[in-house]
């Protein structure tokens, strides 16, 4: 039997253009000989629908919309196809109305379902609030076949206890397909993108294969939905755990299988009609990363209705990098730089922003705000009378700045791109309604150690290809500055950035308390400084636009901190967060 991947970018609620993508692959497919084609969860509505669950009128159109693609699939191919499916029992014996469901459709007709049995709730994902968790795994066999196919549906392979050393929950789906004595297990995933997330999927996903002696083939969405971006690399193992073929990262793609019935295993084939079975090579971290930003503002823009974008240019390293991603994401020609100097502008920051327009082929268009600063400040100049300048004045530059931006997005329809990266959100080095102005926060999830590690990449990337640097120069070498003020540096306020970035790593994404990371070297003081500014630009956070999601734990659907907490950041004494606070009765 010849089986087929789809590595499919569906749109959310799409469901007519998702239903048409998946027809067309199916008829690429027919025509290469393909028996059963794979399509990733939740294909049909794309992934993640999130409340549009709740309407009674999306379901009823999704379950229209899967029979209509049902009759007219093919009559020789059959498709897995992620949808919903209603749960009957919910009105009698309670749960959720809906299960997370593949439908079979062959022979032109809806033919089985198969519900997802581990719903994941936490980061991002809220399944519970919408599906009922299937009680048992189920499979099926072909017209013609004596294959029997196991099919889970994404997170149903996450919970090997031999693999993770424990279980998340109290089956293990893959264990119970086993048991049913299936001969190949299949995998309808949105698995979405994180830095190191496919080489940890592989090494799952090849024990799995190898405990089990069964082969495994894992098909998954590509594309960006709001804040999540989905990779697809798509993998097949054999029952040895010999890994077969890999999709392209962050592409559509098509991958064929051969399964050879006399010896129960997968096999790679020749590659035809754009099918193959080639093993695509996993990219470093930066290139993921940048691919993964790229396809990001990609998908926001096309998928929001926009053409083109508008960015802040300030000759900063942070605005060069979201102007580079913009320009490879949707041509030079959509994208809009502004420059906007003000009397702390240094000449060379003007000049590194007309260098980067030159070498990203992109307009720009020059707009200084001193006599609107000297305006505020006579507006301002009788409330704020006897009082000493200070930060207020600082931010209004920004603020400034961000109302010229929003103007011209509103002006021209463009998409406003903010520029913060991670570490100035974390600690809210940044400016509400100034420079966390916009509508997609293309690096608020990319530390500024990455930020310089990407930039470097990329130059390096363009000297290997014989062109030139992309980033200008003097970009990677100068001191971090947001010039509110003479001669400022970012570290005037913040510490080096290495420093920063290792903190906030281990307070955000290791969870770390205070006490553990001065126990890994860091001054006191210094982490206790940080973890308070962490804990204060939460109010911040909460109004920024939305940002793309690269790492394990992003500020986004997936962080839910509170912003009225009190908290006790505890650094120098280890023992002293062993023991309650004494509390005073009330006089």
């Amino acid at each position: 039997m010849k089986i087929a991947i789809a590595q499919l970018n569906p749109t959310i609620g799409d469901l007519t253009g998702n239903a048409q993508r998946i027809l067309n692959r199916a008829y690429k497919a027919a025509d290469a000989g393909v028996r059963l084609l794979l399509t990733p969860e939740l294909s049909l509505c794309g992934y993640p629908p999130r409340d549009l669950l709740l309407r009674p009128s999306f379901i009823e159109a999704m379950s229209d919309q899967l029979h209509e693609l049902a009759r007219q699939l093919p009559p020789n191919i059959a498709v897995l196809v992620g949808t919903v499916d209603p749960n009957p029992g919910n009105a009698i014996d309670g749960g959720k109305p809906l299960f997370n469901s593949i439908a079979l459709l062959d022979n032109r007709q809806v033919c089985q379902f198969f519900h997802k049995r581990l719903l994941p709730t936490y980061d991002v994902f809220d399944e519970h609030r919408y599906f009922e968790p299937a009680s048992n795994s189920n499979f099926f066999t072909l017209d013609g076949s004596s294959i029997k196919i196991g099919v889970t549906i994404c997170e149903d392979l996450w919970n090997d206890e031999e693999f993770w050393g424990k279980r998340s929950y109290s089956c293990n789906p893959i264990a119970d397909l086993v048991q049913a004595k299936v001969d190949l297990i299949v995998n309808l995933s949105a698995s979405p993108y994180t830095v190191g997330k496919q080489e940890l999927r592989e090494a799952m996903l090849r024990h799995s294969a190898l405990r089990y002696q069964i082969p495994i083939i894992y098909t998954n969405q590509i594309g960006g939905n709001d804040d999540l971006i989905f990779d697809g690399s798509s993998v097949a193992f054999s029952r040895s755990g010999e890994l077969l073929c890999r999709a392209k990262a962050f592409a559509k793609d098509g991958v064929a299988l051969h399964f050879n019935e006399t010896n129960k295993d997968l096999e790679a084939i020749a590659p035809s009609d754009g099918l193959h079975t080639a093993i695509e090579p996993l990219k470093s971290k930066n290139e993921a990363i940048w691919s993964a930003l790229v396809l990001g503002v990609h998908d926001y823009a096309r998928k929001c209705g926009f053409g083109k974008v508008v960015i802040g240019l300030s000759g900063g390293i942070d605005s060069s990098l979201v102007a580079a991603i913009a320009t490879a994401a949707l041509g030079a020609e959509n994208v809009l730089g502004i420059l906007m100097p003000s009397p702390h502008s240094s000449p060379h920051s003007i000049a590194d922003a007309v260098d980067l327009a030159k070498n990203l082929g992109i307009q720009t268009h020059q707009l200084p705000i001193a006599e609107m600063m000297e305006t505020y400040d006579r507006s301002l100049s009788e409330l704020f009378a006897g009082m000493s300048p200070d930060v207020t004045e600082e931010n209004l530059q920004s603020r400034i700045r961000g109302n010229l931006l929003m103007a011209i997005a509103n002006k021209f329809g463009h998409l406003l791109l903010s520029t913060g990266n991670k570490s100035e959100m974390a600690v809210g080095y940044c400016t509400l309604y100034g420079d966390m102005n916009g509508g997609l926060a293309v690096i608020s999830d990319v530390p500024k150690t990455r930020v310089y590690a990407i930039c470097k990449w990329l130059n390096e990337r363009e000297k290997q290809a014989g062109r030139g640097e992309m980033i200008p120069g003097n970009v990677l070498i100068k001191p971090p500055s947001a010039e509110l003020k003479p001669d400022q540096k970012d570290e005037d306020s913040l510490p080096p950035y290495e420093i920063l970035d290792d903190i906030l790593y281990r307070a955000i994404e290791n969870h770390e308390s205070p006490v553990e990371i001065v126990a890994a070297g860091h001054d006191p003081a210094t982490v206790e400084r940080v973890v308070q500014l962490l804990t204060r630009a939460e109010f911040k956070r909460r109004q920024a636009p939305p940002g793309l999601k690269v790492t394990d734990r992003a500020f986004g659907t997936g962080w839910r901190m509170p912003i009225a907490a009190r908290l006790r950041h505890i650094v120098k004494n280890p023992q002293e967060h062993k023991s309650p606070v004494t509390l005073h009765a009330a006089p």
